[in-house]
Protein backbone atom coordinates (compact mmCIF):
# COMPACT_ATOMS: atom_id res chain seq x y z
CA UNK A 1 0.00 0.00 0.00
CA UNK A 2 2.94 2.78 0.65
CA UNK A 3 4.48 2.09 -2.59
CA UNK A 4 1.30 3.40 -4.12
CA UNK A 5 0.73 6.72 -2.58
CA UNK A 6 2.63 8.67 -4.98
CA UNK A 7 0.09 7.03 -7.77
CA UNK A 8 -1.67 9.87 -9.68
CA UNK A 9 -4.71 10.54 -8.74
CA UNK A 10 -7.34 10.99 -11.61
CA UNK A 11 -8.98 14.25 -11.82
CA UNK A 12 -12.98 12.97 -12.39
CA UNK A 13 -14.80 10.01 -10.50
CA UNK A 14 -15.59 6.80 -12.46
CA UNK A 15 -19.69 6.60 -13.42
CA UNK A 16 -20.47 3.38 -11.08
CA UNK A 17 -18.89 5.11 -7.90
CA UNK A 18 -20.55 8.36 -9.02
CA UNK A 19 -24.08 7.19 -8.87
CA UNK A 20 -23.25 4.97 -5.75
CA UNK A 21 -22.37 8.97 -3.75
CA UNK A 22 -25.66 10.51 -5.49
CA UNK A 23 -27.67 7.17 -4.43
CA UNK A 24 -26.49 7.94 -0.78
CA UNK A 25 -27.03 10.97 -1.00
CA UNK A 26 -30.21 11.04 -2.02
CA UNK A 27 -31.25 8.50 0.30
CA UNK A 28 -29.99 10.58 3.06
CA UNK A 29 -31.98 13.65 1.87
CA UNK A 30 -35.15 11.62 2.18
CA UNK A 31 -34.80 9.88 4.99
CA UNK A 32 -32.47 12.51 7.52
CA UNK A 33 -33.81 15.80 5.93
CA UNK A 34 -30.38 16.71 6.01
CA UNK A 35 -29.20 20.52 5.43
CA UNK A 36 -27.73 21.65 2.12
CA UNK A 37 -24.33 22.44 3.47
CA UNK A 38 -24.02 19.04 4.68
CA UNK A 39 -24.48 17.20 1.89
CA UNK A 40 -22.22 19.15 -0.41
CA UNK A 41 -19.65 18.55 2.50
CA UNK A 42 -20.27 14.75 2.18
CA UNK A 43 -20.41 15.16 -1.53
CA UNK A 44 -16.70 16.79 -1.57
CA UNK A 45 -15.44 14.48 0.62
CA UNK A 46 -16.84 11.19 -1.08
CA UNK A 47 -15.55 12.46 -4.20
CA UNK A 48 -12.05 12.66 -3.15
CA UNK A 49 -11.78 9.46 -1.96
CA UNK A 50 -13.40 7.76 -4.73
CA UNK A 51 -10.80 9.44 -6.98
CA UNK A 52 -8.16 8.42 -3.76
CA UNK A 53 -9.34 4.58 -4.71
CA UNK A 54 -9.95 4.57 -8.51
CA UNK A 55 -6.16 5.58 -8.67
CA UNK A 56 -5.34 2.15 -6.83
CA UNK A 57 -7.97 0.79 -9.75
CA UNK A 58 -10.61 0.07 -6.36
CA UNK A 59 -14.40 1.02 -6.34
CA UNK A 60 -15.80 2.31 -3.81
CA UNK A 61 -17.39 -0.76 -2.47
CA UNK A 62 -13.91 -2.86 -2.92
CA UNK A 63 -12.18 -0.65 -0.10
CA UNK A 64 -10.93 -1.90 2.82
CA UNK A 65 -9.91 -0.58 6.50
CA UNK A 66 -6.26 -0.15 5.15
CA UNK A 67 -6.94 1.56 2.14
CA UNK A 68 -8.88 4.25 3.92
CA UNK A 69 -5.85 4.27 6.61
CA UNK A 70 -3.32 4.54 3.29
CA UNK A 71 -5.79 7.63 2.57
CA UNK A 72 -5.54 9.38 5.68
CA UNK A 73 -1.91 8.78 5.27
CA UNK A 74 -1.92 10.58 2.35
CA UNK A 75 -3.97 13.64 3.74
CA UNK A 76 -1.14 14.18 6.61
CA UNK A 77 1.47 14.12 3.94
CA UNK A 78 -0.23 17.18 2.60
CA UNK A 79 -0.66 18.43 5.45
CA UNK A 80 -4.73 18.67 5.94
CA UNK A 81 -6.20 19.69 9.37
CA UNK A 82 -7.16 16.87 11.55
CA UNK A 83 -10.73 18.28 11.95
CA UNK A 84 -11.47 17.81 8.50
CA UNK A 85 -10.16 14.74 8.80
CA UNK A 86 -12.50 13.90 11.50
CA UNK A 87 -15.20 15.21 9.62
CA UNK A 88 -13.99 12.96 6.19
CA UNK A 89 -14.18 9.83 8.57
CA UNK A 90 -17.83 10.95 9.35
CA UNK A 91 -18.65 10.78 5.78
CA UNK A 92 -17.43 7.45 4.76
CA UNK A 93 -18.86 5.90 8.12
CA UNK A 94 -22.09 6.92 6.94
CA UNK A 95 -21.78 6.15 3.19
CA UNK A 96 -19.89 2.50 4.19
CA UNK A 97 -22.79 1.75 7.07
CA UNK A 98 -25.79 2.42 4.49
CA UNK A 99 -24.34 0.05 1.90
CA UNK A 100 -23.53 -2.32 3.97
CA UNK A 101 -27.35 -2.29 5.98
CA UNK A 102 -28.64 -2.30 1.79
CA UNK A 103 -26.66 -6.04 1.84
CA UNK A 104 -24.30 -4.52 -0.56
CA UNK A 105 -21.02 -4.69 1.56
CA UNK A 106 -20.42 -8.06 3.50
CA UNK A 107 -18.14 -6.56 5.98
CA UNK A 108 -18.21 -2.43 6.55
CA UNK A 109 -14.54 -0.89 6.05
CA UNK A 110 -14.43 1.51 8.65
CA UNK A 111 -15.44 -0.60 11.54
CA UNK A 112 -11.60 -1.37 11.83
CA UNK A 113 -10.81 2.55 11.43
CA UNK A 114 -10.41 4.32 14.64
CA UNK A 115 -11.48 8.29 14.54
CA UNK A 116 -7.65 10.24 14.77
CA UNK A 117 -8.03 12.83 17.82
CA UNK A 118 -8.58 16.19 16.41
CA UNK A 119 -7.08 17.50 19.08
CA UNK A 120 -6.34 21.84 20.02
CA UNK A 121 -5.57 24.47 17.97
CA UNK A 122 -2.80 26.59 18.63
CA UNK A 123 -3.80 29.18 20.52
CA UNK A 124 -2.71 32.83 18.35
CA UNK A 125 -0.15 34.49 20.29
CA UNK A 126 2.12 38.09 19.79
CA UNK A 127 5.84 38.69 20.87
CA UNK A 128 7.22 39.70 23.61
CA UNK A 129 8.12 42.80 20.86
CA UNK A 130 4.69 43.23 19.21
CA UNK A 131 3.16 42.88 22.55
CA UNK A 132 5.46 46.38 23.66
CA UNK A 133 4.45 48.05 20.67
CA UNK A 134 0.68 47.13 21.59
CA UNK A 135 1.35 48.50 24.40
CA UNK A 136 2.81 51.66 23.60
CA UNK A 137 -0.39 52.28 21.24
CA UNK A 138 -2.59 54.80 23.54
CA UNK A 139 -2.05 58.05 23.61
CA UNK A 140 -2.13 58.94 27.46
CA UNK A 141 -2.67 62.45 27.10
CA UNK A 142 -6.74 61.35 26.26
CA UNK A 143 -8.56 60.24 29.15
CA UNK A 144 -9.72 57.23 27.24
CA UNK A 145 -6.46 55.89 25.57
CA UNK A 146 -5.18 56.41 28.96
CA UNK A 147 -8.04 53.92 29.79
CA UNK A 148 -6.93 51.84 27.41
CA UNK A 149 -3.54 51.84 28.57
CA UNK A 150 -4.33 50.39 31.69
CA UNK A 151 -6.58 48.04 30.78
CA UNK A 152 -4.13 46.51 28.13
CA UNK A 153 -1.59 46.80 30.59
CA UNK A 154 -3.71 44.81 32.88
CA UNK A 155 -4.93 42.64 30.33
CA UNK A 156 -1.28 40.96 30.00
CA UNK A 157 -0.42 41.42 33.29
CA UNK A 158 -2.65 39.19 34.84
CA UNK A 159 -4.21 37.40 31.76
CA UNK A 160 -7.44 37.77 32.13
CA UNK A 161 -10.76 37.21 29.54
CA UNK A 162 -11.62 39.90 28.18
CA UNK A 163 -15.02 39.48 29.84
CA UNK A 164 -12.95 39.44 33.24
CA UNK A 165 -11.61 42.70 32.31
CA UNK A 166 -14.51 44.82 31.42
CA UNK A 167 -16.42 43.26 34.16
CA UNK A 168 -14.24 44.48 37.30
CA UNK A 169 -15.35 46.40 39.99
CA UNK A 170 -13.34 48.32 41.91
CA UNK A 171 -13.78 46.04 45.02
CA UNK A 172 -11.78 43.64 43.28
CA UNK A 173 -8.49 45.75 42.68
CA UNK A 174 -5.74 45.37 45.94
CA UNK A 175 -3.46 47.54 43.96
CA UNK A 176 -1.21 47.49 47.81
CA UNK A 177 -0.49 43.59 47.42
CA UNK A 178 -0.86 44.09 43.98
CA UNK A 179 -3.68 41.61 42.90
CA UNK A 180 -7.36 41.72 41.44
CA UNK A 181 -9.63 39.29 42.57
CA UNK A 182 -11.00 37.70 38.83
CA UNK A 183 -14.55 36.12 38.81
CA UNK A 184 -14.60 33.92 36.19
CA UNK A 185 -16.11 31.21 34.21
CA UNK A 186 -18.69 29.57 36.89
CA UNK A 187 -18.22 32.40 39.19
CA UNK A 188 -15.03 30.88 39.93
CA UNK A 189 -12.81 33.44 41.87
CA UNK A 190 -9.41 33.83 41.53
CA UNK A 191 -6.69 35.79 42.85
CA UNK A 192 -4.05 37.12 40.47
CA UNK A 193 -0.76 39.16 41.09
CA UNK A 194 -0.62 42.13 38.83
CA UNK A 195 2.86 42.76 38.37
CA UNK A 196 4.71 46.00 38.53
CA UNK A 197 4.09 48.02 35.59
CA UNK A 198 0.56 46.95 35.71
CA UNK A 199 -0.16 48.37 39.29
CA UNK A 200 1.91 51.57 38.22
CA UNK A 201 -0.28 52.18 35.03
CA UNK A 202 -3.73 51.53 37.27
CA UNK A 203 -2.80 53.53 39.92
CA UNK A 204 -2.06 56.18 37.59
CA UNK A 205 -5.41 55.97 35.05
CA UNK A 206 -7.33 55.96 38.87
CA UNK A 207 -5.99 58.63 39.74
CA UNK A 208 -5.31 61.04 36.39
CA UNK A 209 -8.17 59.54 33.91
CA UNK A 210 -10.63 57.96 35.35
CA UNK A 211 -12.58 61.04 37.32
CA UNK A 212 -13.15 62.09 33.99
CA UNK A 213 -15.13 59.00 32.72
CA UNK A 214 -17.19 58.18 35.62
CA UNK A 215 -20.98 58.46 35.95
CA UNK A 216 -23.81 57.25 37.79
CA UNK A 217 -21.76 53.55 37.85
CA UNK A 218 -19.12 54.58 39.79
CA UNK A 219 -17.73 51.64 41.13
CA UNK A 220 -16.80 50.19 37.81
CA UNK A 221 -13.09 49.99 37.06
CA UNK A 222 -13.21 50.85 33.14
CA UNK A 223 -16.12 52.56 32.26
CA UNK A 224 -16.99 53.43 28.42
CA UNK A 225 -17.24 56.89 26.69
CA UNK A 226 -20.90 56.99 27.74
CA UNK A 227 -20.45 56.68 31.08
CA UNK A 228 -21.16 52.77 31.62
CA UNK A 229 -19.69 49.65 31.84
CA UNK A 230 -18.10 48.65 28.54
CA UNK A 231 -18.96 45.36 26.21
CA UNK A 232 -16.71 43.02 25.46
CA UNK A 233 -17.03 44.01 21.62
CA UNK A 234 -16.58 47.68 22.49
CA UNK A 235 -12.64 46.71 23.58
CA UNK A 236 -11.94 44.33 21.24
CA UNK A 237 -12.48 47.13 18.64
CA UNK A 238 -10.35 49.09 20.58
CA UNK A 239 -7.60 46.02 20.95
CA UNK A 240 -7.55 46.44 16.72
CA UNK A 241 -7.24 49.85 16.27
CA UNK A 242 -4.00 49.76 18.77
CA UNK A 243 -2.79 46.74 16.41
CA UNK A 244 -3.01 48.96 13.48
CA UNK A 245 -1.26 52.02 15.47
CA UNK A 246 1.53 49.69 16.26
CA UNK A 247 1.89 48.05 12.81
CA UNK A 248 1.00 44.43 14.03
CA UNK A 249 -0.03 42.58 10.81
CA UNK A 250 -0.86 39.86 13.20
CA UNK A 251 -4.09 38.07 13.08
CA UNK A 252 -5.64 38.76 16.06
CA UNK A 253 -8.36 37.54 18.61
CA UNK A 254 -10.27 39.24 21.80
CA UNK A 255 -7.88 35.98 23.72
CA UNK A 256 -4.40 36.99 21.88
CA UNK A 257 -3.09 39.25 25.08
CA UNK A 258 -4.26 36.32 27.62
CA UNK A 259 -2.55 33.69 24.67
CA UNK A 260 0.72 36.18 24.72
CA UNK A 261 0.74 36.20 28.82
CA UNK A 262 0.34 32.33 29.10
CA UNK A 263 3.53 31.88 26.04
CA UNK A 264 5.87 34.51 27.83
CA UNK A 265 5.46 33.07 31.25
CA UNK A 266 5.95 29.86 29.55
CA UNK A 267 9.12 31.13 27.83
CA UNK A 268 10.74 32.89 30.87
CA UNK A 269 10.54 29.48 32.35
CA UNK A 270 7.32 29.21 34.49
CA UNK A 271 5.32 25.79 35.54
CA UNK A 272 2.66 24.69 33.66
CA UNK A 273 0.48 24.11 36.77
CA UNK A 274 1.23 27.96 37.90
CA UNK A 275 0.08 29.35 34.34
CA UNK A 276 -3.33 27.00 34.98
CA UNK A 277 -4.07 28.36 38.24
CA UNK A 278 -3.10 32.11 36.83
CA UNK A 279 -5.76 31.47 33.95
CA UNK A 280 -8.04 30.07 35.80
CA UNK A 281 -8.19 27.05 33.76
CA UNK A 282 -9.90 24.18 36.15
CA UNK A 283 -8.66 21.29 34.22
CA UNK A 284 -4.65 21.16 33.53
CA UNK A 285 -5.89 19.28 30.03
CA UNK A 286 -7.11 22.85 29.00
CA UNK A 287 -3.70 24.68 29.86
CA UNK A 288 -1.95 22.27 27.60
CA UNK A 289 -2.39 23.33 24.31
CA UNK A 290 0.60 26.04 26.00
CA UNK A 291 3.06 22.49 25.93
CA UNK A 292 4.43 23.19 23.05
CA UNK A 293 5.78 26.01 24.47
CA UNK A 294 7.55 24.56 27.43
CA UNK A 295 8.74 21.86 25.16
CA UNK A 296 10.76 24.44 22.53
CA UNK A 297 11.94 25.74 25.64
CA UNK A 298 13.28 22.50 27.25
CA UNK A 299 14.96 21.62 23.72
CA UNK A 300 16.76 24.77 23.64
CA UNK A 301 17.88 24.69 27.71
CA UNK A 302 19.54 21.03 26.33
CA UNK A 303 20.98 22.24 23.14
CA UNK A 304 22.46 25.06 25.30
CA UNK A 305 23.84 23.34 28.30
CA UNK A 306 24.25 19.51 27.58
CA UNK A 307 27.66 18.24 26.36
CA UNK A 308 26.66 16.02 23.75
CA UNK A 309 23.89 18.43 22.48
Amino acid sequence: MTANRTAAIPDTVSAEDAELIARFLDQLWLEKDVSKHTLSAYGTDLRHFARFTQSRDISLLQVDAPLVNAYLAHRYDRQLAARSNARLLSSLRRFYRYYHQQGQLALNPLSEVLNPKAGHSLPKSLSETDVEALLQAPDITEAIQFRDKAMLELLYGCGLRVTELVNLRMTQLQLDPGVVRVLGKGRKERLVPMGEEAVHWIARYLREARPDLLGQDRDVVFPSSRQQQMTRQTFWHRIKHYAKVAGIDATLSPHTLRHAFATHLLNHGADLRIVQVLLGHSDLSTTQIYTHVAQARLQRLHQLHHPRA
